[in-house]
């Protein structure tokens, strides 16, 4: 039978995306879950797996072209009878940057409509965001009015001859910045996450000082196994740990369902830093790893995200997440849940102060953690139960060896 595969919706906004890879070519036999294609979008490099078991008949677009979503990207034939037929090339490939299609003369300067979305391929709309620019902003010389290399060359240029700011009354000046990108999908997030839950936060402190002796003297261990070990694998364990006694805290809410979809699996999001704004890698079955495999496999996933060469799956499906405000990470904070998940927990900086321990004034290394729980469906005792569960085992770490 012939199965068309078609480019996935690969994430909220993509409408397109290019290809950088084939990994298939046709004739190969190929497994569920083997590798496919390398699909460059506007917010990473993902590599998409093959749904099906079968022989790749065709494929279509060549490594550098844009395919649109939806559109059919390779024909399989899994085997079961029928002969398979592959689609029509000319309907499921948009022309490459480098093909001038015969109608359009390939240096014709095209001008957009006031506020249109510019025409280029991901790689030239990361070029432009990684040098700060509206790519919207861009006049494409390209086919069809596609925005090039040489356009953006020929922007900055421009611009440099311009003032980089807009001057208002006297010494007061404003500088324009766009909201675009990943920056205006969290934006939106945030505000879905604001207008959906209602949002409490609960602040508690927490005393490491057995944790922080733990991490020293298992940095040598880790060490020789080629893992750089942080706090963060031991508190995703503490984590789980109250998850699973408090179930509540692992759901989502079905609004329009009226249902609470409480999860027993454990996939925690982890807030990473990279330089297109913050994004949310996966840890999955995080209960099922050992505090080395989650510190491997943080790393690892945080690599990928900083380089945007993250797989879709690895960005998806978390349960619970994790923000980590690192050295940076003051008194308190009032996290945004990650909707339509229902709890959040802020993760302070790790620092010496005086404290009272059976009526003498001692130095512990104490951090601070804020959670925030979405209030209709964690009640306050339920989320204080949760942070006081989880702080025993923070304080306590010998007792994760118990889970």
């Amino acid at each position: 039978m012939a199965f068309e595969f078609r480019l996935p919706d690969i994430g909220e906004g993509v409408v397109e995306g290019e290809i950088v890879k084939w990994h298939v070519k046709p004739g190969q036999d190929v497994k569920e879950d083997d590798p496919l294609v390398e699909v460059m979008t506007d917010k990473a490099t993902v590599m998409i797996p093959s749904p099906k078991k079968g022989k790749i008949v065709a494929t279509h677009g060549d490594e550098g072209s844009i395919v649109k979503v939806g559109a059919v990207m390779l024909v399989l034939d899994t085997g079961d009878g029928a002969a398979a037929k592959p689609a029509e090339k000319a309907k499921t490939e948009m022309p490459t940057a480098a093909t001038t299609p015969k109608t359009e003369p390939a240096a014709a300067q095209v001008n957009k409509a006031p506020g249109a979305r510019a025409l280029a391929t991901p790689a030239i709309r990361k070029m432009a965001q990684d040098m700060g620019i509206d790519i919207n902003e861009v006049s494409g010389s390209g086919p069809g009015g596609r925005v090039t290399k040489e356009d953006i060359d020929k922007f900055v240029g421009a611009r440099h001859a311009a003032p980089a700011v807009k001057a208002v009354s006297g010494k007061e000046v404003v500088e324009e910045m766009p909201l675009r990108g990943l920056r205006k999908k969290i934006a939106e997030k945030m505000v879905q996450s604001k207008k959906h839950a209602i949002h409490y936060t609960y602040v508690e402190e927490i005393d490491m000082t057995n944790l922080v002796q733990l991490r020293n003297a298992s940095k040598s261990i880790a060490e020789e196994r080629g893992i750089k070990i942080t706090y963060l694998p031991f508190v995703m364990k503490a984590l789980v740990a109250g998850l699973k006694k408090y179930p509540l805290l692992n759901s989502s809410l079905d609004e329009d369902a009226g249902k609470i979809l409480i999860k027993h699996f454990y996939h925690l999001g982890i807030g990473v830093a990279t330089n297109d704004g913050l994004t949310v890698i996966v840890v999955k079955h995080a209960d099922q790893k050992s505090v080395f495999d989650l510190a491997k496999e943080i790393a690892k996933l945080s690599e990928e995200a900083r380089q945007n060469k993250i797989a879709l799956d690895d960005l998806k499906g978390s349960t619970f997440t994790i923000t980590s405000l690192g050295t940076l990470g003051g008194v308190m904070a009032t996290p945004v849940i990650n909707y339509p998940e229902v709890a959040i927990v802020g993760l302070h900086k790790i620092e010496q102060r005086p404290v009272v321990r059976d009526g003498q004034i001692v130095i512990r290394d104490m951090m601070n953690m804020s959670l925030s729980f979405d209030h209709r469906v964690v009640d306050g005792a339920v989320g204080a139960e949760f942070c006081a569960y989880v702080k025993k085992f923070l304080e306590n770490p010998g007792l994760l060896s118990l889970e």
